[in-house]
């Protein structure tokens, strides 16, 4: 029991990895699913819809919104996916495995990152600025499960937050698109 509790403190209350996090999201160079850099700068002047993805999800579907706003309003808003496997092993898939289900499934041409982590000590850089405040400007949060979502608007700040059960079509969202 005491290995067990140990284990569980460590995991979850050990501080994150000190590293360089940009002051803007501008200025972030991910991997993308395939094997490219995605360099966000190139999305300058849109708003950013970044959300973390996961096949093996109640929330999968999702994926059919995000796809009809990036084609919808694709002169202004770009859509992010970042698959990750933090929420109860429901993105277990290689790289290439989620760019086929993505593809097949759901016709995702959006831009989709390499799989990260968005929890926990092994968070990756830019979920380390989009959860805290000291990063962001706007405020602190943790990601929560599957398909949270960040909107980041035309200047590179930090918006908003919405749950991972706010669809991609709510009025909250093509509101914030929209103005």
């Amino acid at each position: 029991m005491y290995l067990a509790t140990l284990l569980f403190f460590s995991f979850f209350f050990t501080p994150r990895p000190k590293g360089h996090i940009p002051n803007s999201i501008y200025d972030f160079k991910v991997a993308a699913l395939d094997g490219s850099t995605m360099d966000f700068s190139t999305f300058r002047g849109k708003k950013i819809l970044i959300v973390n993805t996961a096949t093996y999800c109640g929330n999968t579907p999702q994926y059919t919104g995000l796809q009809k706003l990036y084609e919808k309003y694709k002169d202004k808003l770009v859509v992010v996916g970042f698959p990750s496997n933090s929420f109860f092993f429901q993105e277990p898939g290689s790289n290439k495995a989620i760019a086929d289900f993505c593809k097949q499934n759901y016709g995702v041409t959006f831009p989709m990152a390499a799989k990260v982590t968005v929890k926990g000590r092994k968070m990756a850089p830019i979920y380390q600025w989009l959860t805290d405040k000291k990063y962001n400007g706007y405020m602190d949060s943790k990601v929560t499960w599957n398909f949270q979502k960040y909107l980041v608007d035309e200047k590179g700040k930090l918006v908003e937050i919405f749950s991972p059960t706010t669809l991609p079509d709510s009025p909250e969202i093509i509101a914030f698109i929209e103005k």
